[in-house]
C-alpha cells in the first residue's frame, strides 16, 4: 500500500538495450532501498522508446526482460508501483497540456535533442523535440518531488521545474510541486567500462560492458580482456585510470581482504594482473549469475509478469487520475 505521509519518488528507464552493472549500482540498488522509505513509481518508458524505434517487433520482449530484471534485483510490486508508461493513459493527456506551455526555441537547444538528431538524421520526429515534455509529464503526473537521475538528465529536470512554475503561475494554485534530483545525498556511482574509456553503457561498446543477462563464460571473457599494462616499476606508484577502473570494479563485488591483497601487491610492484582479472571475473560471475537466473525464470512466467504490470498500472493510474482532476480544474476544463 502507498502511504500518504511519504515523499513521492519517480524514475523511469527505456526498454532499449540490456541492463548492465552500471544500471544496477547506479540505480536499481537504490530503488530497492527507496521502496522501503518512499512512495515509489518506477516506470518502463516504452513511449519514450518509440522516438528512436521505428521497428517495434522486439518491444514486448524488451519490456518483459527489463521488468524481470527489475524484479530479480529486488523490486517488490507490493512495495512500489512498477508499470509500463503506455498503460497510464493520463500520461498522454498531461503531455498535451504541458506542450501548450513548452517553448520550441528552448526544446531545440536541449543537449539530448542535438545528440539524437545527429544520431538519427533520417528520423527527426516531433517526439524527439518534445522528449523533455513527456519526461516532465511522467514526473508531474504523480506530483513527485524526488527524481533519481544522472548528470545527463539534470537539464530535463530543470525544464520540468520550469513547466511547474509556468503552469502554476498561468493557471493559479499549486497543482504541481517542483521536482529535484535525489540520490541519498551522495554522488551516483559511475561504473567504469572494461576498456578504460568512460562508463558502462547500454548503447556504446558492448564488449566493455557487463550486462545482467551475460552468461558466465561471456563475463569471464570480457573481464579477461580488460585493459592492463606491465605493472608498476616503483613502489606506491599512482594507478593509471584503466588500472584504477579494475580496482573500482573489484570494490563493487569482491571481498575486502581480496581487494586489500591486490592493493598491497600493486604498491609492492608484485601485482599479477592476470590473477587479478581471474579473481574479478569469478567474483562478477558470482554476483551476476543469480540475478540473471532469477530474471530468466521470471521472464518465463508470463502470468506473473502480466499480474505485475496490471497491479503497477492500477497504482500508477490511481495517482495519475487524482492529479489530472486537479489539472483540469486548474486549467478550467470542468464545464459541468
Amino acid at each position: 500500500m502507498q502511504s500518504v505521509n511519504k515523499e513521492i519518488v519517480m524514475s523511469g528507464i527505456r526498454p532499449t538495450g540490456f541492463l548492465h552493472l552500471g544500471n544496477y549500482f547506479g540505480a536499481l540498488r537504490n530503488f530497492v532501498r527507496m521502496q522501503e522509505e518512499y512512495n515509489c513509481f518506477f516506470m518502463v518508458a516504452d513511449l519514450h522508446a518509440l522516438t528512436t524505434l521505428p521497428d517495434t517487433k522486439d518491444l514486448k520482449t524488451n519490456i518483459t526482460r527489463v521488468l524481470a530484471e527489475h524484479l530479480a534485483c529486488g523490486l517488490d510490486p507490493n512495495k512500489c508501483a512498477l508499470y509500463c508508461q503506455s498503460h497510464v493513459y493520463e500520461t498522454s493527456e498531461l503531455y498535451l497540456y504541458l506542450n501548450m506551455i513548452a517553448m520550441v526555441g528552448v526544446l531545440e537547444k536541449t543537449t539530448t535533442f542535438k545528440d539524437k538528431i545527429r544520431l538519427q538524421p533520417g528520423n527527426i520526429n516531433a517526439g524527439l523535440l518534445t522528449y523533455p515534455v513527456l519526461q516532465a509529464a511522467d514526473i508531474l503526473l504523480h506530483r513527485a518531488k524526488l527524481v533519481p537521475v544522472g548528470k545527463d538528465q539534470e537539464q530535463h529536470l530543470e525544464m520540468a521545474r520550469d513547466y511547474v512554475n509556468r503552469f502554476n503561475h498561468r493557471y493559479g494554485g499549486e497543482v504541481f510541486p517542483e521536482p529535484f534530483a535525489f540520490n541519498y545525498g551522495s554522488e551516483l556511482i559511475k561504473v567504469p567500462s572494461l576498456d578504460g574509456a568512460g562508463k558502462m553503457s547500454k548503447s556504446e561498446n558492448q564488449y566493455a560492458t557487463l550486462y545482467l543477462s551475460d552468461p558466465d563464460d561471456q563475463i569471464r571473457k570480457k573481464v579477461m580482456k580488460a585493459k592492463t599494462d606491465s605493472g608498476p616499476t616503483e613502489p606506491n606508484t599512482p594507478k593509471p585510470d584503466y588500472i584504477e577502473n579494475i580496482f573500482l570494479l573489484m570494490k563493487l563485488v569482491s571481498a575486502p581482504d581480496v581487494i586489500k591483497k591486490f592493493e598491497e601487491d600493486y604498491n609492492a610492484c608484485t601485482i599479477r594482473y592476470g590473477d587479478m582479472k581471474k579473481q574479478l571475473a569469478e567474483d562478477m560471475v558470482r554476483f551476476i549469475a543469480p540475478i540473471r537466473e532469477k530474471a530468466e525464470a521470471i521472464q518465463q512466467d508470463t502470468d506473473y509478469l502480466k499480474k505485475v504490470m496490471i497491479q503497477g498500472a492500477e497504482k500508477a493510474r490511481a495517482s495519475a487520475q487524482a492529479t489530472m482532476q486537479l489539472t483540469r480544474e486548474a486549467i478550467g476544463l470542468n464545464y459541468y
